[in-house]
């Protein structure tokens, strides 16, 4: 975990709050936001660090892409989750966002759970997981045989990545305050 100034963390989470409105009112996260995030994100982190902050905001954005592009193009989720993510990887850099994406998964897997437990689908998840991860194995898309597979239809059981992410960026946020060295 590497610093990060109070600016940036403002703007952090002004962007991860406002996109989980948004995700949680609309289930989609405008363009406009994720834009706005990745151009503060290389405005201030070039600011801030010249050309070193600048290539902090390629890499956290770029490693976001690398690690979501995959799970968007399997249709487990949607695009305005990679951009936000993007964006929160050019404001936060490769390291930061790493221990982003760890406590959103963690964080978000937890959630999805008791989702499913409530909804009764855990066992049908459990096999669900099991023919993804075959089909991926034989370079198939597991969403062209099963529609509930494709997080765009409406057949899929969803949770809105976005407050996801929102809540893994305060989290890590709080974290960081707390285990910073003083």
């Amino acid at each position: 975990m590497s610093y990060l100034p109070p600016v940036l963390q403002g703007i952090l989470l002004l962007l991860v709050l406002t996109a989980a409105v948004y995700d949680m009112r609309f289930r989609r996260i405008p363009n406009w936001l994720v834009l706005a995030g990745l151009i503060l994100g290389f405005a201030m982190n070039g600011f801030l660090y010249e050309w070193a902050g600048l290539k902090s905001a390629a890499l956290g954005m770029g490693l976001a892409f690398l690690i979501y592009l995959p799970l968007y193009m399997l249709r487990g989720m949607g695009a305005g989750d990679v951009k936000l993510m993007a964006a929160v990887g050019s404001l936060a850099g490769p390291a930061n966002w790493l221990g982003i994406f760890i406590l959103t998964g963690i964080l978000g897997g937890a959630v999805a759970v008791l989702m499913l437990l409530t909804k009764g689908r855990f066992g049908q998840t459990f096999w669900n997981v099991g023919y993804i991860l075959w089909e991926i194995a034989h370079f198939r898309a597991p969403y062209s045989k099963r529609e509930d597979l494709d997080v765009q239809s409406p057949k899929a059981v969803t949770l809105p990545h976005g407050v996801m992410i929102a809540v893994g960026v305060v989290v890590f946020l709080v974290a960081a305050g707390i285990f910073a060295p003083r």
